[in-house]
Protein backbone atom coordinates (compact mmCIF):
# COMPACT_ATOMS: atom_id res chain seq x y z
CA UNK A 1 0.00 0.00 0.00
CA UNK A 2 1.17 3.52 -0.78
CA UNK A 3 0.21 6.77 0.95
CA UNK A 4 0.97 10.36 -0.03
CA UNK A 5 0.73 13.76 1.59
CA UNK A 6 1.99 17.24 0.75
CA UNK A 7 3.48 19.95 2.94
CA UNK A 8 3.03 23.36 1.27
CA UNK A 9 6.02 25.70 1.28
CA UNK A 10 9.30 24.55 2.71
CA UNK A 11 10.71 23.61 6.09
CA UNK A 12 13.68 25.22 7.78
CA UNK A 13 16.99 23.74 6.72
CA UNK A 14 19.78 22.35 8.85
CA UNK A 15 21.67 25.66 8.68
CA UNK A 16 18.64 27.50 10.12
CA UNK A 17 18.15 24.89 12.83
CA UNK A 18 21.86 24.90 13.77
CA UNK A 19 21.89 28.71 13.97
CA UNK A 20 18.78 28.67 16.17
CA UNK A 21 20.35 26.14 18.55
CA UNK A 22 23.55 28.18 18.75
CA UNK A 23 21.54 31.27 19.63
CA UNK A 24 19.56 29.49 22.33
CA UNK A 25 18.78 25.76 22.68
CA UNK A 26 15.16 26.61 23.45
CA UNK A 27 14.90 28.50 20.16
CA UNK A 28 15.89 25.36 18.26
CA UNK A 29 13.39 23.33 20.26
CA UNK A 30 10.63 25.82 19.48
CA UNK A 31 11.54 25.70 15.79
CA UNK A 32 11.31 21.89 15.75
CA UNK A 33 8.03 21.90 17.71
CA UNK A 34 6.45 24.48 15.40
CA UNK A 35 7.51 22.52 12.31
CA UNK A 36 6.21 19.24 13.73
CA UNK A 37 2.86 20.78 14.71
CA UNK A 38 2.43 22.03 11.15
CA UNK A 39 3.47 18.71 9.60
CA UNK A 40 1.16 16.74 11.91
CA UNK A 41 -1.74 18.99 10.86
CA UNK A 42 -1.09 18.20 7.16
CA UNK A 43 -0.71 14.49 7.94
CA UNK A 44 -4.03 14.38 9.82
CA UNK A 45 -5.80 16.27 7.01
CA UNK A 46 -4.44 14.08 4.21
CA UNK A 47 -3.99 10.66 5.87
CA UNK A 48 -6.94 10.35 8.27
CA UNK A 49 -7.08 6.99 10.02
CA UNK A 50 -3.85 5.67 8.50
CA UNK A 51 -1.87 3.49 10.92
CA UNK A 52 1.01 1.46 9.48
CA UNK A 53 2.67 -1.28 11.51
CA UNK A 54 4.93 -2.70 8.77
CA UNK A 55 8.28 -1.23 7.73
CA UNK A 56 8.09 1.60 5.18
CA UNK A 57 10.07 3.27 2.44
CA UNK A 58 9.75 7.06 2.43
CA UNK A 59 10.32 9.09 -0.73
CA UNK A 60 10.65 12.87 -0.40
CA UNK A 61 10.16 15.13 -3.40
CA UNK A 62 11.28 18.64 -2.53
CA UNK A 63 10.05 21.45 -4.75
CA UNK A 64 12.15 24.48 -3.86
CA UNK A 65 11.58 28.03 -5.10
CA UNK A 66 15.17 28.06 -6.44
CA UNK A 67 18.42 26.11 -6.23
CA UNK A 68 20.05 28.17 -3.46
CA UNK A 69 19.90 25.57 -0.67
CA UNK A 70 22.14 22.51 -0.67
CA UNK A 71 20.40 19.14 -0.85
CA UNK A 72 21.83 18.03 2.51
CA UNK A 73 20.61 21.25 4.13
CA UNK A 74 17.10 20.68 2.74
CA UNK A 75 16.88 16.97 3.59
CA UNK A 76 18.46 16.86 7.05
CA UNK A 77 15.82 18.71 9.04
CA UNK A 78 12.91 17.78 6.80
CA UNK A 79 13.52 14.04 7.13
CA UNK A 80 13.95 14.30 10.91
CA UNK A 81 10.90 16.51 11.43
CA UNK A 82 8.64 14.55 9.05
CA UNK A 83 9.60 11.15 10.44
CA UNK A 84 9.17 12.30 14.03
CA UNK A 85 5.79 13.77 13.05
CA UNK A 86 4.66 10.53 11.37
CA UNK A 87 5.39 8.74 14.64
CA UNK A 88 3.68 11.37 16.80
CA UNK A 89 0.60 11.27 14.54
CA UNK A 90 0.54 7.46 14.93
CA UNK A 91 0.85 6.90 11.17
CA UNK A 92 3.93 4.75 11.73
CA UNK A 93 4.70 2.66 14.78
CA UNK A 94 8.22 4.04 15.24
CA UNK A 95 10.80 6.04 13.31
CA UNK A 96 13.77 3.76 13.97
CA UNK A 97 15.59 1.71 11.33
CA UNK A 98 13.37 -1.31 11.98
CA UNK A 99 10.34 0.65 10.73
CA UNK A 100 12.03 3.03 8.26
CA UNK A 101 14.88 0.96 6.81
CA UNK A 102 15.20 3.28 3.77
CA UNK A 103 14.30 6.75 2.59
CA UNK A 104 15.42 8.76 -0.41
CA UNK A 105 14.71 12.07 -2.10
CA UNK A 106 14.76 14.24 -5.20
CA UNK A 107 14.98 18.01 -5.38
CA UNK A 108 13.16 20.04 -8.03
CA UNK A 109 12.38 23.72 -8.59
CA UNK A 110 8.87 25.16 -8.62
CA UNK A 111 9.14 28.87 -7.84
CA UNK A 112 5.35 29.31 -7.85
CA UNK A 113 4.46 26.33 -5.65
CA UNK A 114 7.29 25.23 -3.32
CA UNK A 115 6.28 22.12 -1.38
CA UNK A 116 7.34 18.74 -0.06
CA UNK A 117 5.56 15.67 -1.41
CA UNK A 118 5.99 12.63 0.83
CA UNK A 119 5.25 9.11 -0.41
CA UNK A 120 5.15 6.26 2.11
CA UNK A 121 5.28 2.70 0.78
CA UNK A 122 4.56 -0.28 3.03
CA UNK A 123 7.18 -3.02 2.79
CA UNK A 124 7.23 -6.71 3.49
CA UNK A 125 9.79 -8.00 6.00
CA UNK A 126 11.83 -9.40 3.08
CA UNK A 127 11.79 -6.03 1.29
CA UNK A 128 12.85 -4.25 4.50
CA UNK A 129 16.05 -6.33 4.49
CA UNK A 130 16.98 -5.44 0.88
CA UNK A 131 19.44 -2.74 -0.10
CA UNK A 132 17.79 0.40 -1.43
CA UNK A 133 18.89 -0.44 -4.97
CA UNK A 134 17.42 -3.95 -4.74
CA UNK A 135 14.27 -2.63 -3.12
CA UNK A 136 13.58 -0.01 -5.79
CA UNK A 137 14.11 -2.61 -8.49
CA UNK A 138 11.76 -5.03 -6.67
CA UNK A 139 9.06 -2.36 -6.31
CA UNK A 140 9.40 -1.40 -9.96
CA UNK A 141 8.94 -4.97 -11.20
CA UNK A 142 6.46 -6.06 -8.53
Amino acid sequence: MEYKFTIPGRLDGLNDYTAANRTNPRKGGRMKKKSEESIIWYIRQQLPGVHITDPVLIYYQFYEKDRRRDNDNILSCAAKFVQDSLKKAWVIKDDGQKYIPHFYFDTNVDKDNPRIEVTITELTQAQAKMSLRELLKDLETG
